[in-house]
């Protein structure tokens, strides 16, 4: 064994950040699998056992090389890190971990540490690293984007979309957890502006209380009926779309059958094998409808819940739109008018930062944007007011 004291930083450095990332990567995704009920949450549940195959890799190479090894419990996830896995859109948490994933291949285990040993397992590991780095994106592309494999058949994709060019009736959906927080985003924004124009023009005067209580309840009960048409909208679609597979099952057995070989031949299978999967899905129309279904539009097993949006949104959006009036509420001109300004600014920047739950953006660049956004609004209203007075 190697004394710590003959390993360069380097190497320790290397090692111990690989490491951590490593746990930290197979955390992160086992919880994006927790969140789905299909095969990618196999996929990714063994990745994630892969990445622990790889701390374990480190850990050895740690103890030849005398490296003391951490407790893993004491890498832990950022609870913001946390709830992005849970709430934002699973696409873009893929996204980001295709894009982790290329980075630690780059910054990890590309780059020689200058230890013959040490390199070689690094190398090894960046090779399963791309793996799973490819692995995401093929996730990420889903089976509506109809992209080859690399051991696709020759000529599947040509065909199959000759087949799906007269099918254009294919649509997908959203998240009700994004729109509470826009609905939010909006609210506050609306009726800040409204609260900010109305007492330039008024100097603050009651009637900000009446226009600003006016636009939230206008902006919470705009939301929640958009929120809800747009949901059962999505439903209605969906629905729709299965019931036109339904009927083209019905009417063009033979076409709908090769198309799903198509797509089976699209992942790797072999022609006379995907045939045989479709022929006896054919015997079984609930079955198949299911299974095209989900090939051609990434069909929900799940549907949103119009009710649910509606109420998420309008009321997300009545809380952000009253922030901007409760000064008023208790008192006017210009104290009144700097306190709400100063409460807005500041729920700007924790909407702005409860934004990047889904955007997956920096928090505190979120928040700052958001708060600029405010300021730029407030300040254009309040002049506007200020060249009308009443």
């Amino acid at each position: 064994m190697e004394t710590q004291s003959a390993v360069s930083p380097e190497v320790r450095d290397r090692l111990l950040k690989a490491w951590r990332g490593e746990i930290e990567a197979g955390a992160v995704y086992e919880l994006i699998a927790q969140r789905m009920d299909d095969e990618r949450a196999d996929i990714l549940r063994r990745m994630s056992e892969a990445e622990g195959g790889h701390r374990r890799r480190l850990e050895a190479r740690m103890s030849e090389l005398g490296i003391p090894i951490p407790d893993p419990a004491s890498v832990r996830l950022s609870p913001w890190l946390r709830a992005q896995a849970r709430l934002a859109p699973i696409d873009r948490l893929l996204a980001a971990r295709e894009a982790a994933e290329d980075d630690e291949v780059d910054d990890l285990y590309k780059r020689p540490t200058g230890d013959p040993g040490t390199d070689r397992l690094l190398r090894e590991i960046r090779k399963e690293e791309r793996s799973h780095s490819l692995a995401v994106e093929e996730m990420r592309q889903g089976p509506e984007r109809h992209e080859p494999s690399p051991v696709a058949i020759p000529g599947a994709q040509a065909r199959l979309d000759r087949i799906l060019g007269r099918e254009t009736w294919h649509q997908t959906g959203g998240s009700w957890i994004s729109g509470a927080i826009y609905g939010a985003n909006d609210g506050l924004a609306a009726v800040f502006g409204i609260v900010s124009g109305v007492s330039g023009a008024t100097g603050g005067s009651s009637f900000v209380l009446t226009a600003g209580l006016a636009g939230a309840v206008a902006s919470a009960l705009s939301m929640a009926t958009g929120a809800f048409l747009a949901e059962r909208s999505e439903a209605e679609v969906a629905a729709a779309n299965v019931e036109r597979e339904r009927e083209e099952i019905a009417t063009h057995p033979e076409e709908e059958k090769e198309e799903l070989s198509l797509f089976y031949q699209l992942k790797g299978i072999d022609p006379t094998t995907a045939d045989e999967l479709a022929e006896r899905l054919a015997h079984e129309p609930d079955a198949m409808l299911k299974a095209l279904a989900v090939e051609e539009f990434g069909a929900a097993e799940h549907p949103g819940n119009p009710v649910q949006a509606s109420v998420a949104a309008g009321v997300s959006t009545g809380l952000g739109a009253f922030v901007p009036v409760i000064p008023f509420i208790f008192d006017t001109g210009t104290t009144a008018i700097l306190l709400a300004a100063a409460i807005s600014l500041v729920a700007h920047f924790l909407v702005g930062a409860a934004k990047s739950l889904v955007t997956l953006r920096t928090w505190w660049a979120a928040g700052l944007e958001m708060t600029l956004a405010g300021v730029i609004v407030g300040g254009a209203t309040y002049a506007i007011g200020l060249a009308f007075p009443t």
